[in-house]
């Protein structure tokens, strides 16, 4: 066990270490408040035993930085002169797990330590058990929604920014679970449960379906997880019912994502590519890697994402991003897509600016059935 000492008297210090030296546990120390912070930076530690009384920042500062560092730590204050108000605020905040007054016998300091230990070990069971509670639950849940057929493709039209004539929709996932109710949480657990690829398959499904049933001259959008394309074989079985129609389906891709740190993901990519399938960039300029994706990708598509759409039509700013956009778009064979068009003016501003493709409310909401 690895623990922290915090105190300026030299003489208490070496007390301290040379006591818990002989019960076996590994003792940093610090003399100051700065100090420990240091330390607590480099090493993480099982418990800290701190003065209240120190140079700055004093033992309550270190312990609330402790807590926010490193929240399984321990914390025991000590102090002959406690600010009682302030303390018992800090306790309340859960910044100090024990209290121990001065002068104190080892054995009281002992016992307070081993008491904090032993109750984060049964308050660290009591939750795992009911974070493992909640992940069966879950996965109940997730099960149930792909054996019922709880999700869905709900579809948002994309318009041509010159004549507003259709082009084509984006396939949005929908469940009708009564808590996997939206796509943040049904993507949520199937990262937790390993099931990025059924869901992925029930996407693919849906999409086919959809195929179907739109009109042949118009374009299917749809969203791809990045861990999906890390199993290239995955890619090619779930796809393989898609290839009549990929001219008319388009992969979109998050620049929000990690698409770049997948392992295969370049063999998914021109798998997809080859076969006929169309890659997008989806809200371009949300993430940190936007001229690394473009790079990487050379995508078909540009979905500049609602965050610089929003209010264009005031932002001159904006204005002059989605023009330099559009230059790179036309210099290397791409379409640009402007997401979350809420108000004419918006529209407006985008055609000035020469984009292709508008897509939001103001064309039409995502919706189960055309």
């Amino acid at each position: 066990m690895r623990i922290l000492v915090v105190e300026d008297d030299a003489n208490l210090r070496s007390v301290l270490r040379a006591a818990m030296e002989r019960k076996g546990c590994e003792i940093e120390e610090a003399c100051g408040g700065a100090e420990a912070l240091r330390q607590i930076g480099r090493k993480a530690f099982d418990a800290a035993i701190v003065d209240y009384h120190l140079p700055p920042p004093d033992g309550l500062e270190v312990l609330r930085q402790l807590r926010a560092a490193q929240p399984r730590c321990v914390r025991v204050l000590m102090s002959g002169a406690l600010d009682l108000p302030v303390v018992m605020a800090a306790v309340n905040r859960g910044e100090v797990t024990r209290l121990v007054a001065k002068p104190f016998h080892l054995d009281a300091l002992f016992s307070a330590l081993e008491e904090a230990l032993t109750e984060r070990a049964r308050l660290e069971e009591i939750y795992g058990r009911a974070h493992q509670e909640v992940l069966e639950r879950q996965r109940r849940e997730l099960e149930l929604c792909f054996s019922d057929c709880l999700l869905k493709l709900a579809v948002q039209p994309l318009v041509d920014a010159a004549s507003g004539a259709v082009e084509g929709y984006e396939g949005l996932l929908r469940s009708r679970h009564p808590s996997l109710n939206s796509p943040v949480s049904v993507i949520a657990a199937a990262e937790a449960h390993g099931m990025l690829g059924r869901l992925a398959d029930r996407v693919a499904t849906a999409a086919a379906d959809w195929l179907r049933e739109l009109p042949p001259q118009r374009t299917l959008f749809i969203n791809a997880h990045p861990g999906e394309l890390a199993d290239l074989a995955a890619v090619q079985r779930r796809f393989a019912s898609l290839l009549p129609s990929a001219n008319r389906l388009v992969i979109e891709i998050t620049e929000r994502s990690n698409v770049l740190e997948q392992t295969d993901w370049r063999a998914a990519i021109e798998w997809l590519s080859d076969a006929g399938f169309r890659i997008a960039i989806d809200d371009l300029g949300s993430g940190y890697n936007s001229l690394s994706v473009l790079a990487e990708l050379q995508p078909a598509f540009m979905k500049v994402d609602m965050s610089i759409v929003r209010n264009i039509d005031r932002e001159e700013r904006k204005q002059r991003l989605v023009e330099l956009l559009t230059r790179f778009a036309q210099a290397t064979d791409s379409r640009v897509v402007l997401e979350g068009i809420e108000t004419e003016a918006e529209a407006s501003t985008a055609r000035r600016l020469d984009v292709d493709l508008l897509q939001g409310y103001l064309f039409g909401r995502p919706s189960l059935t055309l």
